[in-house]
């Protein structure tokens, strides 16, 4: 009968340590994944957003104006907005194929001025299609003086759009003092059209600076890669859901919007014939 040998015990000293690192870093492996999953959905929309942008800007030379993206299901009312980054637009075009409305850039800060906006803000009516004006928002800037440069600018007259505020731009040193600002220029520009402004924004900013200080203004939002905007729709009546878009009369990529009603809901928002004109439209 062989004898049984007992086992031999290593020294402790010469053990293998796995235990001690191996669940560690398991974890952070969990972990890491789990942040992953669930940063994937919105990563993976940027990353597709970059490199469509990219695209599109490589091969703007061979655009002709006469691409189209389909209108957004489930709305009867569309609409773009555009500044001097368009070019020249045939607005014709633009108006035959159920562009019903338009934002055209006017101005920005306390001092400039979009190179194309008379010829936007003439060429648009006469093609029809209903026009209205908006003011980039410099957070940093005066908004008295911000609110002049446009009224002194935009000339909106009885059946225009009413005026538009943008505001969205990042680089500010104090929230309140932001606020105080848009405050300013939305009041004087009412005062001085007789309409109540539009305030414009993207989810986000909308979000995390604006949203319960200013709900007395009609709300046009921007929102992309979603089915519907996140906020409630009494909250917005307009949504710009692309800012990538084409539209025949256009060369290159133009944001896209629809009107929250349908089109006598659109010319109800018209300046009233009743309601002061700073001049005539054109």
């Amino acid at each position: 009968m062989a004898m049984l040998k007992t086992p031999t015990k290593r020294p402790a000293s010469s053990r293998r340590p796995a235990a001690r690192w191996r669940r560690p870093l398991g974890r952070a492996a969990l972990l890491l994944a789990l942040v992953l999953l669930l940063g994937y959905g919105f990563y993976r929309r940027q990353i597709n957003r970059y490199v469509r942008r990219a695209y599109a800007t490589l091969t703007l030379s061979h655009l002709t104006g006469r691409e189209k993206t389909p209108l957004l299901a489930g709305y009867s009312v569309h609409g773009i907005d555009v500044s001097a980054y368009q070019g020249r637009i045939d607005w014709p075009m633009v108006a035959r194929h159920q562009v019903r409305f338009a934002f055209i850039k006017a101005t920005e800060g306390i001092t400039l001025h979009d190179s194309r906006f008379r010829a936007n803000w003439q060429a648009a009516h006469r093609a029809g299609v209903y026009r209205g004006a908006y003011h980039y928002f410099q957070p940093n800037y005066d908004g008295a003086q911000q609110a002049d440069l446009f009224v002194r600018t935009v000339p909106l007259a009885p059946g225009d759009l009413p005026p538009v505020l943008d505001v969205e731009a990042p680089q500010f040193h104090d929230v309140a003092y932001m606020r105080r600002n848009v405050a300013t220029w939305l009041r004087l520009v009412e005062r001085h059209y007789g309409v109540r402004p539009i305030l414009y924004s993207n989810y986000t900013f909308y979000k995390r600076y604006l949203a319960g200080h200013f709900d007395q203004y009609p709300l046009w939002l921007a929102h992309y890669e979603v089915e519907t905007p996140q906020l409630p729709r009494e909250r917005w009546i307009i949504w710009q859901h692309s800012d990538e878009a084409h539209v025949p009369g256009i060369r290159g990529a133009v944001d896209f919007n629809v009107f929250q009603g349908n089109f006598a809901n659109l010319l109800a928002l018209r300046i009233p014939a009743a309601d002061k004109a700073a001049q005539s439209p054109d």
